[in-house]
């Protein structure tokens, strides 16, 4: 939520937030919730890109080609990225957010690019923006590669939690079968998430904020029990003991984004239901 206090530092910017990426699964999420109903903020709808064009996008293969003419744009919102192949199709995710960054710094804009909470590994604990780096997975390597070479004043890169939808308990949900891990205190995973109607909110009031820091941990407060999530949205579920090397519980300190956008507690049902329409 905006407070009244943040309402007087969120200042509308001219033009429209430029979203790249929008033919990837996020992009789809918040093209399905936007636009946003926020007080103290009124944003002009999104430029969204794709590479073809396809739905009235903004046509630009970014890999292969210069930007084309825009409108006035406000902020550049980098949601392209590789989440699985190869380590080839990974390291893409530099180039893809490179070029997103390179053009906001040619037109004075800021910049926020998605990166993960993976990039953290599986570290106990509440993670800060300033903790150390650990990834174990090739897609949390990749974008801390990406992170560390985007690093600019104007880009923030965004360590996203789970995003309700768009997440892998989503992907086994669709599948029809899902297994959690059951940790010795009978409790299964937990998890910092987001759904994509606050994901929208936030993107817009980082894109009004007077400053942004260079990364930002982006996850309601607190952390979501898989199991309840699933059972809010009524989806059957098995158990299988956790292995040696499952995280039990993944938190996101958010105090630097508290003080810019206050989101609510972490919520199962509200996870479960901006998931639903995701």
């Amino acid at each position: 939520m905006v407070t009244t206090a943040m309402a007087q530092t969120l200042s509308p910017r001219v033009g429209a937030p430029l979203i790249l990426g929008a033919s990837g699964r996020l992009g789809r999420a918040l093209r399905r919730v936007w636009p946003v109903d926020m007080p103290g903020f009124v944003g002009a709808d999104p430029l969204w890109q794709t590479r073809d064009g396809a739905g009235g996008t903004l046509a630009w293969d970014i890999l292969i080609d210069s930007a084309p003419a825009l409108p006035p744009v406000c902020g550049i919102i980098v949601l392209a990225g590789v989440t699985c192949g190869t380590a080839a199709d990974l390291a893409l995710n530099t180039p893809l957010a490179s070029a997103g960054a390179d053009l906001g710094s040619a037109l004075g804009v800021p910049v926020l690019i998605a990166s993960t909470q993976a990039v953290y590994g599986p570290q106990p604990g509440m993670l800060r923006e300033d903790s150390s780096l650990a990834p174990t997975s090739a897609y949390g390597r990749a974008k801390q590669e990406m992170e560390a070479a985007t690093a600019a004043p104007h880009v923030t890169c965004l360590r996203i939690g789970n995003v309700a939808g768009c997440d892998a308990l989503a992907d086994a949900m669709g599948r029809g079968a899902v297994t959690l891990d059951r940790f010795a205190n009978g409790q299964g995973p937990r998890r910092a998430m987001i759904g994509p109607v606050d994901l929208a909110q936030v993107l817009l009031a980082l894109l009004a904020a007077p400053t942004r820091p260079a990364v930002l941990n982006v996850a309601r407060p607190g952390s979501v029990a898989m199991a309840d999530v699933l059972r809010a949205a009524e989806v059957p579920f098995d158990w299988r003991p956790a292995g040696p090397g499952a995280l039990a519980d993944l938190v996101l300190d958010v105090t630097l984004l508290q003080r810019i956008f206050q989101l609510p507690p972490a919520d199962a049902v509200a996870m479960a239901a901006q998931g639903a329409n995701a």
